[in-house]
């Protein structure tokens, strides 16, 4: 796959993301609208395929980390946040146990 197609893959990719993790949140979708785009921008005319490679390594592994890590809060009152988890963040909660399960 071209270098070119991947770059775009990946800004379409992180836009995506960004509008699924910070949905009803204009500020937050705006600003990571802006800064992708910016670093993008920024990184237009770089030639080098080593300094490219690293940047879309970069630009994936925030891609990662956005859908598999934020979650959005709000307030709901003077000391009280409300999570709201992601349908894709919720995993099936398994009980921790000291003693290891033995093997039939």
């Amino acid at each position: 796959m071209g270098t070119r197609l991947k770059v775009l893959r990946l800004f379409k990719a992180l836009h995506r993301t960004r509008t699924v993790v910070f949905k009803d949140d204009n500020r937050a979708l705006t600003a990571a609208k802006l800064k992708i785009n910016e670093e993008f921008q920024k990184n237009k005319n770089e030639t080098s395929d080593e300094n490219i490679k690293k940047m879309i390594k970069m630009g994936t592994d925030v891609e990662t980390v956005l859908r598999e890590s934020v979650v959005q809060m709000e307030h709901v009152g003077e000391k009280k946040l409300l999570l709201r988890p992601r349908e894709d963040l919720l995993l099936e909660n398994v009980p921790y146990c000291d003693q290891p399960r033995k093997k039939s």
